[in-house]
Protein backbone atom coordinates (compact mmCIF):
# COMPACT_ATOMS: atom_id res chain seq x y z
CA UNK A 1 0.00 0.00 0.00
CA UNK A 2 1.30 3.18 -0.78
CA UNK A 3 0.68 6.68 0.85
CA UNK A 4 1.53 9.97 -0.30
CA UNK A 5 2.93 12.22 2.67
CA UNK A 6 3.76 16.11 2.37
CA UNK A 7 7.18 16.02 3.96
CA UNK A 8 10.00 17.44 2.34
CA UNK A 9 13.70 19.01 2.78
CA UNK A 10 16.72 20.39 1.74
CA UNK A 11 18.03 16.66 0.82
CA UNK A 12 14.79 15.68 -0.63
CA UNK A 13 15.48 12.07 -0.66
CA UNK A 14 17.13 10.96 2.47
CA UNK A 15 15.36 14.05 4.54
CA UNK A 16 11.69 12.73 3.74
CA UNK A 17 12.84 8.73 4.81
CA UNK A 18 14.19 9.78 7.95
CA UNK A 19 10.78 12.15 8.94
CA UNK A 20 8.60 8.83 7.38
CA UNK A 21 10.44 6.42 9.86
CA UNK A 22 10.01 8.88 12.43
CA UNK A 23 6.26 9.69 12.15
CA UNK A 24 5.45 5.98 10.54
CA UNK A 25 8.56 3.57 11.61
CA UNK A 26 11.19 1.74 10.12
CA UNK A 27 9.18 -0.89 8.34
CA UNK A 28 5.96 1.25 6.97
CA UNK A 29 8.10 4.27 5.91
CA UNK A 30 9.51 1.24 3.14
CA UNK A 31 5.75 1.43 1.56
CA UNK A 32 5.57 5.49 1.60
CA UNK A 33 5.85 7.45 -1.88
CA UNK A 34 6.91 10.63 -0.90
CA UNK A 35 6.11 13.87 -3.18
CA UNK A 36 7.86 16.88 -2.45
CA UNK A 37 5.25 20.17 -1.96
CA UNK A 38 6.97 23.11 -1.40
CA UNK A 39 10.27 24.65 -0.13
CA UNK A 40 11.08 25.10 3.54
CA UNK A 41 11.59 28.25 5.20
CA UNK A 42 13.75 29.58 7.94
CA UNK A 43 11.58 29.65 11.06
CA UNK A 44 10.95 32.65 12.79
CA UNK A 45 12.98 33.41 15.57
CA UNK A 46 11.17 36.91 16.61
CA UNK A 47 7.59 38.27 15.18
CA UNK A 48 4.77 36.69 14.38
CA UNK A 49 3.65 34.39 11.26
CA UNK A 50 0.80 35.82 9.16
CA UNK A 51 -2.30 34.39 8.06
CA UNK A 52 -2.30 32.47 5.04
CA UNK A 53 1.36 30.96 6.46
CA UNK A 54 1.88 27.26 5.25
CA UNK A 55 3.57 24.80 8.08
CA UNK A 56 4.51 21.94 9.39
CA UNK A 57 3.89 20.75 12.60
CA UNK A 58 7.26 20.21 14.02
CA UNK A 59 6.01 17.04 15.91
CA UNK A 60 2.65 15.66 14.67
CA UNK A 61 4.46 16.54 11.25
CA UNK A 62 0.64 17.82 8.98
CA UNK A 63 0.30 20.03 6.57
CA UNK A 64 -1.49 23.31 7.46
CA UNK A 65 -2.26 27.02 7.17
CA UNK A 66 -2.60 29.63 9.72
CA UNK A 67 -5.80 31.17 9.92
CA UNK A 68 -5.11 33.81 12.99
CA UNK A 69 -2.27 34.33 16.06
CA UNK A 70 -3.84 34.25 19.55
CA UNK A 71 -1.62 35.76 22.56
CA UNK A 72 -1.63 32.89 25.35
CA UNK A 73 -0.36 32.83 29.33
CA UNK A 74 1.50 30.12 29.66
CA UNK A 75 1.88 28.66 33.04
CA UNK A 76 5.23 26.35 32.95
CA UNK A 77 5.42 24.36 36.52
CA UNK A 78 9.10 23.27 35.58
CA UNK A 79 10.93 26.82 35.42
CA UNK A 80 8.67 27.59 39.07
CA UNK A 81 10.82 27.88 42.09
CA UNK A 82 9.27 24.73 44.36
CA UNK A 83 8.14 25.38 48.03
CA UNK A 84 6.11 23.35 50.38
CA UNK A 85 3.46 23.51 51.10
CA UNK A 86 -0.27 24.98 50.02
CA UNK A 87 0.41 28.55 48.60
CA UNK A 88 -2.07 30.84 46.35
CA UNK A 89 -2.93 29.22 42.85
CA UNK A 90 -2.02 25.95 44.25
CA UNK A 91 -4.29 23.91 43.64
CA UNK A 92 -3.29 20.13 44.71
CA UNK A 93 -0.53 21.36 47.23
CA UNK A 94 2.56 20.18 45.06
CA UNK A 95 4.79 23.39 43.81
CA UNK A 96 4.14 26.72 43.19
CA UNK A 97 1.83 27.89 40.27
CA UNK A 98 4.42 30.08 38.38
CA UNK A 99 3.21 33.93 36.91
CA UNK A 100 1.84 33.30 33.31
CA UNK A 101 4.35 34.30 30.70
CA UNK A 102 2.57 35.69 27.25
CA UNK A 103 3.17 33.59 24.50
CA UNK A 104 1.99 33.42 20.68
CA UNK A 105 0.19 30.60 19.69
CA UNK A 106 -1.71 30.06 15.93
CA UNK A 107 -5.01 28.61 15.12
CA UNK A 108 -4.10 26.35 12.24
CA UNK A 109 -6.47 24.63 9.51
CA UNK A 110 -4.83 21.03 8.67
CA UNK A 111 -4.93 19.36 5.25
CA UNK A 112 -7.11 16.63 5.18
CA UNK A 113 -5.14 14.36 3.63
CA UNK A 114 -2.92 14.53 6.66
CA UNK A 115 -5.24 13.71 9.53
CA UNK A 116 -5.85 10.21 9.08
CA UNK A 117 -1.73 9.58 10.02
CA UNK A 118 -1.13 12.32 12.89
CA UNK A 119 -1.80 11.11 16.76
CA UNK A 120 -3.53 13.63 17.32
CA UNK A 121 -7.90 14.57 17.18
CA UNK A 122 -8.00 16.70 13.96
CA UNK A 123 -11.02 18.64 15.53
CA UNK A 124 -10.19 21.43 18.07
CA UNK A 125 -13.00 23.61 18.65
CA UNK A 126 -16.48 22.53 19.85
CA UNK A 127 -19.07 24.14 21.42
CA UNK A 128 -22.74 24.00 22.80
CA UNK A 129 -25.89 25.69 20.97
CA UNK A 130 -27.01 29.09 21.92
CA UNK A 131 -30.73 27.88 22.08
CA UNK A 132 -31.70 26.85 25.06
CA UNK A 133 -34.01 23.60 23.69
CA UNK A 134 -30.89 22.44 21.76
CA UNK A 135 -28.56 20.44 23.65
CA UNK A 136 -26.33 19.94 20.33
CA UNK A 137 -22.52 20.01 20.64
CA UNK A 138 -20.91 21.48 17.41
CA UNK A 139 -17.86 20.58 16.12
CA UNK A 140 -15.68 22.37 13.34
CA UNK A 141 -13.30 19.82 12.10
CA UNK A 142 -9.48 19.99 11.23
CA UNK A 143 -8.14 22.82 13.40
CA UNK A 144 -5.81 22.85 16.11
CA UNK A 145 -4.04 25.12 18.63
CA UNK A 146 -0.08 25.35 17.72
CA UNK A 147 2.68 26.88 19.71
CA UNK A 148 4.80 29.29 17.68
CA UNK A 149 7.93 26.65 18.06
CA UNK A 150 6.34 24.13 16.35
CA UNK A 151 6.00 25.90 13.33
CA UNK A 152 7.52 24.64 10.37
CA UNK A 153 6.90 27.24 7.38
CA UNK A 154 6.77 26.88 3.63
CA UNK A 155 6.43 28.19 0.72
CA UNK A 156 4.39 26.75 -2.46
CA UNK A 157 3.49 27.94 -6.18
CA UNK A 158 0.37 25.28 -5.69
CA UNK A 159 -2.63 27.61 -6.00
CA UNK A 160 -4.66 24.66 -4.07
CA UNK A 161 -1.74 23.95 -1.77
CA UNK A 162 -3.74 22.72 1.16
CA UNK A 163 -7.21 20.63 1.54
CA UNK A 164 -9.79 21.29 3.39
CA UNK A 165 -13.85 22.45 3.11
CA UNK A 166 -13.05 25.98 3.97
CA UNK A 167 -9.61 26.55 3.04
CA UNK A 168 -10.90 28.26 -0.35
CA UNK A 169 -14.11 30.00 2.15
CA UNK A 170 -11.60 31.28 4.15
CA UNK A 171 -8.26 32.07 2.17
CA UNK A 172 -8.12 33.53 -1.47
CA UNK A 173 -4.82 33.10 -3.41
CA UNK A 174 -2.73 36.51 -4.30
CA UNK A 175 0.63 35.06 -6.16
CA UNK A 176 2.00 38.95 -5.14
CA UNK A 177 1.74 38.81 -1.73
CA UNK A 178 3.77 37.20 1.03
CA UNK A 179 2.61 34.53 1.94
CA UNK A 180 0.59 34.51 -1.47
CA UNK A 181 -3.26 33.30 0.83
CA UNK A 182 -4.67 36.38 2.21
CA UNK A 183 -7.98 36.26 4.44
CA UNK A 184 -11.41 36.82 3.27
CA UNK A 185 -14.44 38.23 4.69
CA UNK A 186 -15.50 35.38 5.65
CA UNK A 187 -12.72 34.31 7.71
CA UNK A 188 -13.04 37.36 9.14
CA UNK A 189 -16.30 37.42 10.20
CA UNK A 190 -16.28 34.12 11.16
CA UNK A 191 -13.07 34.78 13.92
CA UNK A 192 -15.81 37.71 14.76
CA UNK A 193 -18.62 35.89 15.33
CA UNK A 194 -17.01 32.85 17.31
CA UNK A 195 -14.78 34.71 19.00
CA UNK A 196 -15.22 33.20 22.50
CA UNK A 197 -15.06 29.98 21.72
CA UNK A 198 -11.89 30.74 19.46
CA UNK A 199 -10.14 32.13 22.07
CA UNK A 200 -7.16 30.26 23.43
CA UNK A 201 -6.25 32.07 26.88
CA UNK A 202 -4.46 29.75 29.41
CA UNK A 203 -1.79 26.98 28.60
CA UNK A 204 -0.12 24.73 31.38
CA UNK A 205 2.62 22.49 31.16
CA UNK A 206 4.52 19.95 33.57
CA UNK A 207 7.10 17.21 33.15
CA UNK A 208 7.14 14.04 35.23
CA UNK A 209 10.22 11.52 34.69
CA UNK A 210 10.58 12.95 30.67
CA UNK A 211 7.06 13.41 29.95
CA UNK A 212 5.24 16.56 28.82
CA UNK A 213 2.11 17.15 29.33
CA UNK A 214 0.48 20.17 28.68
CA UNK A 215 -3.33 21.19 29.04
CA UNK A 216 -5.39 24.07 27.59
CA UNK A 217 -8.73 24.21 28.74
CA UNK A 218 -11.58 25.98 26.67
CA UNK A 219 -15.32 27.16 27.79
CA UNK A 220 -17.89 25.54 25.25
CA UNK A 221 -21.26 27.32 26.88
CA UNK A 222 -23.73 27.02 29.32
CA UNK A 223 -27.34 25.25 29.63
CA UNK A 224 -29.84 26.57 31.78
CA UNK A 225 -33.31 24.99 32.98
CA UNK A 226 -35.28 25.98 35.48
CA UNK A 227 -33.58 24.41 38.26
CA UNK A 228 -30.05 24.26 37.56
CA UNK A 229 -27.34 25.70 35.20
CA UNK A 230 -24.54 23.43 33.51
CA UNK A 231 -21.53 24.62 32.22
CA UNK A 232 -19.24 22.78 29.96
CA UNK A 233 -15.45 23.16 29.35
CA UNK A 234 -13.46 20.99 26.78
CA UNK A 235 -9.84 20.50 27.88
CA UNK A 236 -7.23 19.62 25.00
CA UNK A 237 -3.78 17.41 26.56
CA UNK A 238 -0.61 16.60 24.67
CA UNK A 239 1.17 13.87 26.01
CA UNK A 240 5.16 13.96 24.80
CA UNK A 241 7.77 11.39 25.15
CA UNK A 242 11.72 13.75 26.15
CA UNK A 243 13.36 10.47 27.10
CA UNK A 244 14.58 7.41 25.28
CA UNK A 245 12.68 4.56 26.65
CA UNK A 246 9.17 4.08 25.38
CA UNK A 247 6.16 4.69 27.86
CA UNK A 248 2.62 3.31 27.73
CA UNK A 249 0.16 5.41 29.41
CA UNK A 250 -2.59 3.09 31.17
CA UNK A 251 -4.67 4.67 33.60
CA UNK A 252 -5.66 8.69 34.00
CA UNK A 253 -6.84 9.87 37.57
CA UNK A 254 -8.53 13.20 37.87
CA UNK A 255 -9.84 15.45 40.53
CA UNK A 256 -12.49 17.90 39.86
CA UNK A 257 -13.04 20.80 42.48
CA UNK A 258 -16.51 22.93 41.36
CA UNK A 259 -16.85 26.74 42.72
CA UNK A 260 -20.40 24.65 44.21
CA UNK A 261 -18.31 23.09 47.09
CA UNK A 262 -17.91 19.83 45.34
CA UNK A 263 -14.88 17.62 44.85
CA UNK A 264 -14.98 14.63 42.08
CA UNK A 265 -12.35 11.86 41.54
CA UNK A 266 -12.51 10.09 38.36
CA UNK A 267 -10.47 7.40 37.15
CA UNK A 268 -10.34 4.84 34.30
CA UNK A 269 -8.38 2.80 31.92
CA UNK A 270 -6.25 4.92 29.14
CA UNK A 271 -7.67 8.01 27.54
CA UNK A 272 -10.53 7.89 24.99
CA UNK A 273 -10.44 4.41 24.55
CA UNK A 274 -6.72 4.15 24.20
CA UNK A 275 -3.19 3.35 25.89
CA UNK A 276 -1.07 4.80 23.30
CA UNK A 277 2.66 4.13 23.49
CA UNK A 278 4.89 7.13 23.74
CA UNK A 279 8.22 5.78 22.04
CA UNK A 280 11.13 7.18 20.18
CA UNK A 281 9.83 7.58 16.45
CA UNK A 282 6.64 8.66 17.75
CA UNK A 283 6.75 10.57 21.17
CA UNK A 284 3.52 12.37 21.20
CA UNK A 285 0.09 12.01 21.55
CA UNK A 286 -2.89 14.37 21.85
CA UNK A 287 -6.51 14.36 22.53
CA UNK A 288 -9.29 16.44 24.19
CA UNK A 289 -12.29 15.59 26.34
CA UNK A 290 -15.15 17.34 28.06
CA UNK A 291 -16.55 17.97 31.55
CA UNK A 292 -19.15 19.78 32.88
CA UNK A 293 -20.05 21.79 36.76
CA UNK A 294 -23.12 22.84 38.25
CA UNK A 295 -20.97 26.23 38.97
CA UNK A 296 -19.39 28.72 36.88
CA UNK A 297 -16.20 27.65 37.70
CA UNK A 298 -13.99 25.04 39.49
CA UNK A 299 -10.50 23.70 38.73
CA UNK A 300 -9.01 20.63 37.45
CA UNK A 301 -5.93 18.26 38.38
CA UNK A 302 -4.50 14.83 38.47
CA UNK A 303 -2.04 12.00 37.20
CA UNK A 304 -1.41 9.78 34.29
CA UNK A 305 -0.07 6.63 35.61
CA UNK A 306 2.32 5.38 33.06
CA UNK A 307 4.43 1.88 32.27
CA UNK A 308 8.20 2.07 30.90
CA UNK A 309 9.49 -0.30 28.60
CA UNK A 310 11.72 -1.95 31.53
CA UNK A 311 8.46 -2.14 33.72
CA UNK A 312 9.33 1.00 35.81
CA UNK A 313 5.75 2.53 36.37
CA UNK A 314 5.10 5.95 37.89
CA UNK A 315 2.41 8.96 37.91
CA UNK A 316 2.97 11.52 35.78
CA UNK A 317 1.60 15.09 36.86
CA UNK A 318 -1.37 16.52 35.11
CA UNK A 319 -0.86 20.52 36.19
CA UNK A 320 -3.90 22.06 38.12
CA UNK A 321 -5.75 24.18 35.53
CA UNK A 322 -8.66 26.85 36.60
CA UNK A 323 -12.15 25.76 34.43
CA UNK A 324 -13.62 29.91 34.01
CA UNK A 325 -16.51 30.37 32.19
CA UNK A 326 -16.99 33.73 29.85
CA UNK A 327 -20.65 35.57 30.54
CA UNK A 328 -21.95 35.90 26.71
CA UNK A 329 -22.61 33.63 24.23
CA UNK A 330 -22.20 34.66 20.18
CA UNK A 331 -25.28 33.43 18.03
CA UNK A 332 -24.86 30.07 17.04
CA UNK A 333 -21.88 29.14 14.61
CA UNK A 334 -21.80 27.63 10.65
CA UNK A 335 -19.00 25.69 9.79
CA UNK A 336 -20.24 25.72 6.66
CA UNK A 337 -20.33 29.96 6.38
Amino acid sequence: MEVTRGFFGRNLKNSLLEISKKFFGVQSAKYIRLAEVGKLETPKSQGKYATGQLILHRVFGYRGVILFPWLARVYDRDISNKKEGIEEGNFNGVGKEVKGRTHTFYQVLIDQRDCPYIRAQTEAVTFLGNHESSRSLYAIPGLDYVAHEDILPYTTNEKAALQHELFDKFLSYHPDNDPPFIAQETLRAWQKKNHPWLELSDVHKETTENIRVTVIPFFMGCRESQTTSVYWWRYCIRLENLGDMSVQLRERHWRIFSLSGTLETVRGRGVVGQEPVLSKTLPAFQYSSHVSLQAPSGHMWGTFRMEREDGYAFDCRIPPFSLESKADEPPTPNAES
